[in-house]
């Protein structure tokens, strides 16, 4: 048997994170992986390789085992398992002994046999060595992110995107009062599972387009709204755009400029609670008005001759 260097079976340095690691093995798996590869002797041989190495690299233990009897692996398979061909033993304490219950010949017996084990829980490891077939690990595929825009109406009452990614259309349902920048895990539309493991997640961000009238902040809306000077002066009802519809609003007499209305219950709905809203607040922004007729411009020296008395 040639020395396999599991470093370059995953493609990564020998001083790759855990995390590299599992990246690597991850993207590996999905392209070798028996149900892709059919018929494929080559390939198939390559996704053992790489189950055998994350087994080993993505183990902390393993790992740092196989760094130091590196080359004694190498010594090992090239003496062909054959009685006498390598002493194990010499790197087992006599406790590992005692926790594996397995000598140098039972060892090179297992061997001999055609068994396939876990080489390094058979050397090394307390759990002591797992005579059957090598199964391959089963993982959760990896999970997918992606981004969609929305505007405040549809935050405000919900909708559904339709979202294409690696090959699948992904119909999601956003929920309403969904905030800007809000991610939503949709189980199970990430990438599927490696040997029969589950697929992972989706994971959108959820972005809220900017309105020209209303300004959100939480689940409470802001907007400006501009009234007349002879409304806002002597008084008088009007109607206020909202995101539920118009609503008739009560100007009171000598509202100023600037003045704050609240109106309860015409905000956002807030998220996950069917039947809670924020508020409105509307700021009044009194208008003057535009080219006078030489009558208002009469009428409006009297009250000016009026106030000053």
């Amino acid at each position: 048997m040639n020395y396999k260097d599991y470093y370059n079976v995953l493609g990564v340095a020998k001083e790759a994170t855990a995390d590299e690691i599992k990246k690597a093995y991850r993207k590996l798996a999905m392209k070798f992986h028996p149900d892709k590869t059919t018929g494929n002797k080559a390939a198939n041989e390559r996704f053992n390789d790489i189950n055998e190495a994350n087994q080993v690299l993505g183990d902390p233990e393993k790992r740092k085992k196989y760094d130091q009897f590196g080359a004694d692996f190498k010594h090992y398979e090239e003496a062909g398992s054959q009685p006498g061909g390598f002493d194990w033993s010499k790197y087992a304490s006599p406790d590992d002994k005692r926790k594996r219950g397995m000598n140098a010949d039972e060892f090179e017996s297992t061997f001999a046999q055609g068994e396939e084990v876990d080489l390094f829980e058979l050397l090394f490891g307390g759990r002591g060595a797992r005579r059957q077939g090598r199964r391959s690990a089963a993982f959760k595929g990896d999970d997918l992110s992606a981004e969609t825009v929305i505007s405040l109406e549809e935050a405000y009452n919900g909708c559904a995107r339709l979202i294409q990614l690696e090959g699948q259309k992904i119909k999601v349902t956003i929920p309403r009062g969904i905030a800007d920048e809000q991610v939503l895990r949709i189980a199970g539309k990430g990438l599927e599972g490696i040997q029969g493991g589950p697929s992972g997640d989706l994971y959108l961000t959820v972005k809220v387009a900017a309105h020209p009238e209303f300004h959100r902040k939480g689940n409470d809306l802001h907007r400006i709204f501009p009234v007349e000077l002879y409304t806002a002066v002597l008084g008088g009802k009007t109607l206020v755009k909202t995101l539920k519809g118009a609503v008739k609003v009560d100007i009171l007499p000598e509202t100023p400029n600037n003045k704050e209305l609240r109106l309860r219950g015409l905000g956002m709905p807030v998220f996950g609670k069917k039947k809670d809203y924020g508020d409105m607040f509307v700021t009044i922004d009194v208008q003057l008005p535009e080219h006078l007729t030489p009558r208002e411009i009469e009428l409006f020296g009297t009250l000016a001759a009026l106030r000053s008395k």
